[in-house]
C-alpha cells in the first residue's frame, strides 16, 4: 500500500454536457498512531452510464499523491477535494474539469488545482492556488464553481495563527484557470473551538459552501456556519460583479430565538431560471419520543437533528428569499446514534478512533445539494432508520444512513 488502498471516501460529483458524470475521491490508509497520519491521494475516474460502471480518468495517475507518508512534519497529506464541471452548452470552455484540493504538511495548508480539457482523459500539472501572502499560511475547506460566463471561482477558508479571525476568501479567473485574480475577502466567520457541539460529542463538519449561479454572469453564493461563542447560526452572502463586492450577511434560520439552538453546516446550491436554495443541520425541535432516539434523550433541546431549507430567488438583481425555513427531513435524528454494541465493540462513527467513542463522533464533513428544472434534492445523514444489524441488547443497531429528500420548487410557488 499503495498501490492499493484501505479506504475511499468524500465523493462529490458533476456532470458535463454530454452525460459524464466525474467523480473526485479522497483514497488513504488510515494510521492515526503515534503521531502518524492517513497516507493519501487524489482520484478522478468518470462514468458514462449514470455510476453503473467507472473509468479511472488522467490516464489511471492519481492527480495528487504523497507516497508511504508517515509523518505530519515531513511532505503532506491530501485531503478536502472538490470538482466542477462547465456545463454550458456553447461555451468556449465546455466540459472543462476543474479540480481542487487541500494539501496538509503539520504547519501549513496549501489549495492545489488541476484542469482537465479533454473531458478527464488528462489533467495540467496541479499548480498551487493559494499564495500565503494573500490568505495567510493555512487555507482549506475548497469550492470550485463555473458561472453562467464560463468562469471559474474557488472559494477557501484561511485559518491564521495566533486565534485570528478566520475569514472566507474567493478567487476568479476568466481564462480557464490559466491565471487567477487576487483572492477577495468575503466575510471573517467564528469557528468553533475545539471538536465538538455543545451538549454533544459530534465534531464539526466543514464552514463554508459556495456556488455560481448558472443563469446570471457574475452572481456568487457562498453560505457559512457562524460561531458567536456559544451557538451556531447559518448566514448567507452574495456578488453580483463577479465577487469584487459582497453583500452584508444575513442570517438564514428564521427560528424563533436564535440563541437558543444551533443550525449548522449549510450547503447552497444554484439551478437553472435563477433559483438558489441553502439547506442546513437544524437543532430547534426537541428529540421525540421515537424508538430511534436513544431514552435519555427524549425530549432534549438543541440536540437532535432535522434539515431545513430556505429557497431564494435570483431573478437578475440578486437572490431574494422565498418564503421561510421549510423542514425536510421526514424524522428528526439522534447525532448520538448507533449508542448499541456488538460483542461489546461501540458502533458509532467515531473520528478520534476511540472504544467507547466519548468524543469526536463524526456525522460527516458535508451534505449534497442540488437544483434541478423541477426540484430540489438534498442527501443528507439520518440515524432514524433501523438497520438490520441485531445489536448486542436485541435490537437493531442505528446506523448513520444516507437519505435523499426531493422536494418539489412548485411548492414554493409558481414564480419559483
Amino acid at each position: 500500500m499503495p498501490p492499493s488502498w484501505m479506504n475511499n471516501t468524500d465523493p462529490n460529483v458533476d456532470f458535463d454536457t454530454k452525460g459524464r458524470a466525474y467523480q473526485l475521491t479522497l483514497p488513504f490508509n488510515p494510521w492515526w498512531t503515534n503521531h502518524l497520519h492517513p497516507d493519501a491521494a487524489i482520484g478522478i475516474s468518470y462514468s458514462d452510464d449514470l455510476g453503473r460502471s467507472w473509468v479511472t480518468g488522467n490516464g489511471g495517475a492519481y492527480l495528487d499523491h504523497v507516497p508511504n507518508q508517515s509523518s505530519k512534519t515531513f511532505g503532506g497529506v491530501e485531503d478536502k477535494q472538490w470538482l466542477a464541471v462547465n456545463h454550458l452548452p456553447g461555451n468556449r470552455y465546455q466540459d472543462h474539469v476543474y479540480a481542487a484540493w487541500a494539501v496538509f504538511n503539520g504547519s501549513a495548508i496549501k489549495v492545489r488545482i488541476a484542469i482537465s480539457r479533454d473531458r478527464g482523459q488528462s489533467f495540467t500539472k496541479p499548480v498551487t492556488l493559494s499564495a500565503p501572502a494573500q490568505v495567510g499560511p493555512a487555507a482549506t475547506y475548497v469550492y470550485p464553481t463555473v458561472d453562467a460566463a464560463g468562469d471559474v471561482y474557488v472559494s477557501v477558508v484561511s485559518f491564521p495563527p495566533s486565534g485570528k479571525a478566520s475569514t472566507i476568501y474567493v478567487t476568479r479567473s476568466s481564462d480557464d484557470g490559466r491565471s487567477w485574480s487576487r483572492f477577495v475577502p468575503v466575510t471573517t466567520v467564528g469557528v468553533l473551538p475545539g471538536c465538538c457541539l455543545p451538549n454533544t460529542t459530534f465534531r464539526d463538519g466543514i464552514t463554508e459552501h459556495f456556488a455560481a449561479s448558472p443563469t446570471h454572469p457574475g452572481h456568487l453564493y457562498l453560505t457559512y456556519e457562524d460561531w458567536d461563542g456559544e451557538q451556531f447560526d447559518v448566514k448567507f452572502t452574495q456578488s453580483t460583479d463577479a465577487g469584487v463586492t459582497w453583500t452584508d450577511p444575513v442570517v438564514v434560520n428564521d427560528n424563533a430565538d436564535p440563541a437558543a439552538s444551533d443550525q449548522f453546516q449549510p450547503s447552497v446550491a444554484a439551478g437553472p431560471g435563477g433559483a438558489v436554495a441553502v439547506a442546513f443541520y437544524d437543532r430547534r425541535a426537541a428529540c421525540p419520543a421515537d424508538p430511534s432516539v436513544l431514552p435519555d434523550h427524549v425530549g432534549r433541546a438543541n440536540f437532535c437533528i432535522d434539515t431545513s431549507l430556505q429557497a431564494f430567488k435570483d431573478s437578475g438583481a440578486g437572490a431574494v428569499p422565498v418564503g421561510g425555513n421549510v423542514r425536510i427531513s421526514d424524522f428528526t435524528w439522534d447525532p448520538e446514534q448507533p449508542g448499541q454494541t456488538i460483542d461489546g465493540i461501540d458502533q458509532m462513527a467515531c473520528a478520534a478512533h476511540q472504544d467507547p467513542c466519548t468524543t469526536n463522533a463524526f456525522i460527516g464533513d458535508y451534505f449534497g445539494l442540488a437544483i434541478s428544472g423541477g426540484n430540489i434534492y438534498a442527501l443528507m445523514v439520518s440515524t432514524h432508520y433501523p438497520s438490520a444489524v441485531q445489536a448486542d441488547d436485541g435490537g437493531p443497531v442505528y446506523y448513520q444512513q444516507q437519505v435523499l429528500a426531493t422536494v418539489p420548487r412548485t411548492a414554493f410557488g409558481a414564480g419559483y
